[in-house]
């Protein structure tokens, strides 16, 4: 009867988060969706998408200095070595529920696990390489830029980079489920948002360029979600509370 207390018992404290029919579902849907806005860039060539003119606009007449010294604060985590410290993060994070290397030591269990989540990360922006400069889509006027930018525009970089970083570290912490795990998402979630948001405010993209970014990180994080569950790389906490 106790063995079958604690079996009962560690089976909602530990429930592996197996490849889900919804993960895929809208991995497909964010792929589709960046699929069509892709096309849609790339046919338009040199010329805006509908509203994108009207927002950069707006966006360049609400430039206040204390707004722009923050978006430049921002905006410089979005890149370098920041989204791969996050991805270190959610890997330390996320290997305990590593149940596939549950009979490696500790430490080579951590190491794997940030090997993997600083890899996915690394071959995200390659994806986003591929594709900025396969479509190769002219950035907004240099007059109107007020930070650093280079090459092509979409999809926007330093949105699809952020934005990947920060999936990594919600599914770690929804693996896990530490104290105030909840929190630490929204401001995870928060934070890639305003990376993104910055970049046409400091007039260097446009706004399809971030819209274009979140969708290909929503679908290249769900996809490596869905990966590593199947792989037994992550053990979804159930009976915690955050």
């Amino acid at each position: 009867m106790t063995s079958h207390s604690t079996r009962t018992h560690t089976a909602r404290e530990a429930t592996p988060a197996t490849p889900s029919r919804a993960a895929l579902r809208y991995a497909l849907a964010a792929t589709v969706a960046f699929g069509v806005l892709a096309a849609t860039v790339l046919i338009s060539g040199t010329r805006t998408l509908p509203a994108e003119l009207g927002i950069h606009r707006l966006l360049l007449e609400n430039r206040t200095s204390p707004v722009v010294t923050a978006l430049r604060a921002v905006t410089a985590t979005g890149t370098g070595f920041y989204p791969y410290l996050m991805a270190l993060a959610a890997g330390l994070i996320a290997a305990p529920a590593a149940d596939a290397l549950a009979t490696r030591r500790p430490a080579t269990r951590t190491t794997l696990l940030c090997l993997a989540f600083a890899g996915w990360l690394a071959l995200g922006q390659t994806v986003r390489f591929f594709f900025m400069t396969t479509i190769a889509r002219p950035r907004p006027p240099g007059e109107d830029w007020i930070t650093h930018a280079s090459r092509w525009s979409f999809p926007s970089g330093h949105a699809t980079t952020s934005a990947m970083a920060a999936g990594l570290l919600v599914a770690a912490l929804h693996a896990r489920r530490p104290l105030a795990w909840r929190l630490w998402i929204a401001l995870t979630l928060c934070w890639a948002a305003l990376v993104g948001v910055s970049r046409p405010w400091l007039g260097v993209h446009w706004a399809g360029d971030v819209v274009g970014g979140w969708l290909l990180a929503t679908a290249w994080i769900l996809l490596g979600s869905v990966v590593a569950a199947a792989a037994g790389l992550l053990t979804t906490r159930s009976g915690l509370k955050g």
